[in-house]
């Protein structure tokens, strides 16, 4: 009987003080970061492991020794010597900064992805409160964004853009759709993710035809698609020139840091990822000041007579 009037209260409390909303926004941000951190760390992990055993079983060959992890178990350990790490080291951000970026106990240097994932998710938690409000837009913006953080990552370390992420993406992408959660519509929606997917493609079977190599994988199809799918097909112009430009930036400076030239292993999911929540924000200002949205129209008339 009282809970209606409890929320209603609590509402109330958030819109006298949106700085709280806020405040409050940003510290679940950082513990979903932490969370975040797990699932880079481990569902590549837990995909090679399937992967191993699908061929074993394939092939005859003895199936890989078994092995206990997923997302909930085991319990955070060091990656180097196996130290359980305790409530007061796995504080987001803080207990990096406090331990020095050192395990407490074979003071090995932790990789500073894991502050630089939290205090990212969490800033822009914050800053989806901000900006959305107490409304399902800020809901849909939380995941949109975390699951973009986690993909990322990911292909950075490891070249992977699992489908366990993508594809869920996309169709929770087409389902808030229907409900015009950031004002695109189903049918902008299935567009988009169908722009998504084939442009890319299209780019990359061309790629591959004038030098027998793949220019790029399957997962970024996927992603550009649920980019779509969650923007519309009017992002797709402003996505694909925001992180071609970024990327390319990116990967001649990385090219001349490591010397390795045209051989270096270059990732365009996290400039994809980038870019996509860039839209999210930003996209109408954007194509506005770049005159995307003509560019977007013709894609969508291409498009229109391709299929």
């Amino acid at each position: 009987m009282h809970s209606p009037r409890i929320l209603m209260s609590i509402l109330d409390v958030f819109r006298a003080a949106p700085w709280l909303f806020v405040t409050i926004a940003v510290l679940l941000g950082l513990v979903v970061g932490s969370f975040l951190n797990v699932v880079i760390h481990r569902l590549p992990r837990m995909l090679e492991r399937e992967w191993r055993a699908d061929c074993a079983a394939l092939t005859g060959a003895p199936p890989p020794p078994a092995e206990r992890m997923n997302l909930a178990f085991p319990g955070s350990l060091c990656p180097h010597c196996g130290h359980r790490i305790t409530a007061l080291e796995n504080i987001p951000v803080a207990s990096y900064l406090a331990l020095r970026g050192k395990c407490s106990a074979c003071k090995a240097t932790i990789s500073p992805r894991y502050p630089v994932v939290e205090a990212l998710s969490g800033c822009l938690a914050g800053y989806a409160v901000w900006r959305f409000g107490l409304s399902w837009a800020t809901l849909w913006a939380l995941i949109y964004m975390w699951t973009m953080i986690a993909l990322a990552f990911i292909d950075q370390e490891t070249g992977y853009l699992p489908d366990n992420l993508t594809q869920p993406l996309l169709w929770l992408g087409i389902v808030v759709s229907m409900w015009q959660g950031f004002g695109v519509d189903l049918a902008s929606s299935v567009t988009g993710a169908i722009a998504g997917y084939s442009f890319l493609w299209v780019i990359a079977k061309g790629w591959g035809l004038l030098r027998s190599i793949e220019a790029m994988g399957h997962g970024d199809f996927k992603l550009l698609a649920a980019i779509g799918a969650w923007l519309g097909w009017q992002a797709i112009p402003g996505v694909v020139l925001i992180s071609s430009f970024v990327g390319a930036a990116a990967g001649i400076a990385i090219m001349v840091a490591t010397g390795q030239g045209m051989q270096a292993k270059l990732r365009f999911g996290p400039y994809l990822a980038a870019a996509g929540v860039v839209l999210l924000f930003w996209g109408s200002a954007i194509n506005a000041a770049f005159h995307l949205d003509g560019l977007a129209l013709e894609l969508r008339l291409l498009l229109g007579d391709l299929f």
